[in-house]
């Protein structure tokens, strides 16, 4: 009997420690610790679609953080909203020996406000704890339930979430009450992953074991476009009060337009009697739509609004108009509704807007794209498009922001994918003159005139905005590599109807050459210097994208000092390959005794194979190699 006793006393803590999780960090499989800064143990989430208004999903992820730099992939945190209601919320911390060293409640959790008055869909409050490591490795448990009414925006799933993080498990699973709440899939960069897919009547099942770690690489192609990942979308959907049925762009312009957008653009009879005063004697639409987006920069201003039907819907042009602020879509709104008072046709337009290009895919028409709203105003068979979130931008100018990608133009009829006014190659354009003297202790000082266009033009054009402080700051990083330099005046012209920003700018910097007896060596490249050398990867992994182009043109006129000639100058130098082409020459005319440098740099937009990175990074360094090259001038006998 005894002995009874004591096998069933070991049988349950056999079972007992057998349920417990064995977070372990010493029992990671070494092939995922490699290039890791996190092993993800496990991510799951299991979507139940009970109708068309009706989603519940659950979602438990366990993140093992090896350092400092995977704390990133451990961070609790839940969006929700009026229509989005969080059941159930906790998480689980454990040391390296996978022992429980914290239980974190919902009570645990800050309730913050999540506007940022930039994204479409953000939600209105944020559930997250900020958990601070005492050891590395930890493991931290997360898990979570909501369920909500919004249906149009359905989780999409990404099997490897970010650089320089494995996974162990991944599990993606989607139920769904009837045929026609049957989600569309799509499946991305798959290939090559432990990925495998079940699908019966009713449910649809991912599961992908052992991912090891991505590192990331110089010039490489967006993460989300690499990644193993699944967008999904429901053709019958609900949200924020109306329901949808979208299968193509089309039709997903039209319910923007005919549900979020209806009604939205009316104004008093007093602010369209003042927009046609405005424009009055105007006839051209174009000049018309100038001038009211310059009473919108002058008269309004940027600022978060999220009411109404969450993140897709503008608040009302009435509104805007009454207290003069607004979000993208609110301003973008307004500036429509104006632009209708004076009979000028213009269209709500929704892009993935960042310094990175994201196309609105042409096949899977769903509202989790897009992430701002801009204006497309057509005018003689062309789009002129404009941000009515700047105060300061030229009209029709809309920088790196939201330039050359596909986003939804939404027009009454339906919405339709167009692509954005590009800023590539040669229209990013610099062109830098220069007239400096050489003095025989080494000092340079002369006038340098910078005018810029395209990208170059929006990196630039707001210094005229800045204080004395920030724009010599500026120009000191600008020229970093000219030491002691000393900004003596600045002038600046912006001219925004043909986009150009011209600087005229009066510098010196002593000890600019460097004395040898009666030599004096000196870079005749004293303002645009390029030493950039993209990083060494010997076994490349990823391809190579160029995203922007661009060209520079310079030409410097140095004068020499008395008494000197030339002795030795760099040899000029060509370069052509398929990213770009390079060009420096000098000429040295005795009888004024100066020196005209003249170079050229067009690097070209494009993507590459991987086997071409090191072509690149050659090319670029021989581009660094000349811009530094020296000439040298010595004391001539008399």
């Amino acid at each position: 009997m005894r002995l009874l006793l004591l096998f069933t006393a070991l049988f349950f803590v056999f079972i007992s420690s057998a349920q417990e999780p064995n977070y372990q960090a010493l029992l990671l499989n070494k092939d995922l610790v490699e290039n890791a800064n996190a092993v993800v143990r496990l991510d799951e989430m299991r979507i139940h679609v009970e109708a068309r208004n009706k989603m519940v999903y659950t979602v438990k992820q366990v993140v093992t953080v090896l350092n400092k730099l995977g704390n990133r992939y451990a961070r609790p945190r839940v969006f929700y909203d009026s229509d989005k209601k969080i059941k159930h919320i906790e998480a689980y911390v454990y040391d390296k020996m996978g022992k429980e060293i914290e239980h974190i409640r919902k009570r645990d959790f800050q309730d913050v406000s999540a506007a940022d008055g930039i994204s479409l869909y953000i939600d209105d409050r944020l559930l997250t704890y900020s958990y601070t490591p005492v050891q590395y490795p930890y493991t931290m448990e997360f898990s979570y339930e909501v369920e909500t009414s919004d249906t149009g925006l359905f989780p999409p799933w990404y099997f490897l979430s970010g650089y320089l993080a494995s996974v162990e498990k991944s599990h993606y699973e989607i139920t769904y009450a009837s045929s026609n709440l049957k989600p569309v899939i799509k499946e991305y960069n798959l290939e090559g992953f432990s990925i495998e897919k079940e699908e019966r009547t009713g449910s649809i099942v991912y599961t992908a074991h052992n991912l090891p770690a991505v590192k990331s690489e110089a010039h490489s192609p967006d993460y989300s476009s690499l990644a193993p990942k699944l967008s999904v979308r429901l053709e019958h959907f609900h949200y924020k009060g109306f329901d949808g049925d979208v299968d193509d762009w089309d039709q997903l312009g039209s319910w923007v337009n005919n549900s979020l957008l209806k009604g939205r653009t009316e104004l008093s009879e007093a602010t369209q009697t003042m927009a046609r005063n405005l424009v009055k004697g105007i006839e051209d639409d174009l000049e018309k739509a100038k001038v009211i987006y310059k009473y919108v920069q002058d008269n309004t201003r940027y600022i978060s609004v999220q009411i109404g039907i969450g993140g897709f819907r503008p608040i009302s042009a009435v509104e805007v108009d009454r207290v003069k602020y607004g979000d993208c879509k609110g301003l973008s709104n307004y500036t429509k509704a104006l632009l209708e008072a004076v009979n000028v046709e213009s269209y709500y337009t929704v892009v993935e807007a960042g310094p990175r290009k994201v196309d609105f895919e042409e096949d899977f028409a769903d509202l989790r794209q897009g992430n701002h709203v801009i204006l497309a105003i057509p005018y003689q068979d062309k789009y002129y498009w404009i941000d009515c979130t700047s105060q300061i931008h030229p009209f029709g100018f809309v920088g790196d922001f939201t330039d050359d990608r596909k986003v939804l133009v939404v027009k009454p009829e339906g919405g339709e994918l167009v692509s954005t006014v590009a800023y590539n190659n040669e229209k990013n354009h610099q062109l830098t003159k220069a007239q400096f003297n050489l003095l025989e202790d080494g000092e340079i000082s002369g006038k340098v005139v910078i005018a810029t266009k395209g990208v170059q033009y929006d990196n630039r054009f707001t210094l005229e905005e800045k204080s004395k402080d920030k724009i010599s700051e500026h120009y000191k990083d600008y020229w970093s590599e000219v030491n002691n330099i000393n900004l003596q005046s600045y002038e600046f012209d912006n001219n925004r109807e043909e986009i150009l920003f011209t600087e005229v700018v009066e510098v010196s910097a002593k000890n600019y050459a460097s004395l040898s007896g009666e030599r004096i060596l000196f870079a005749p490249n004293a303002f645009n210097k390029n030493s950039y050398v993209p990083q060494r990867h010997r076994n490349r992994r990823l391809p190579l994208e160029i995203q922007r182009g661009f060209l520079d043109e310079d030409v410097f006129e140095i004068a020499m000092p008395n008494g000197y000639e030339v002795e030795a100058l760099p040899e000029n130098v060509k370069l052509e390959t398929q990213f770009g082409t390079y060009a420096a020459e000098l000429d040295y005319n005795t009888e004024s005794n100066t020196l005209t440098y003249k170079r050229s740099f067009f690097l070209k937009k494009g993507t590459y194979p991987k086997e071409e990175y090191a072509n690149y990074r050659n090319f670029r360094k021989k581009i660094a190699s000349a811009d530094k090259a020296q000439a040298v001038i010595i004391k001539a006998d008399l």
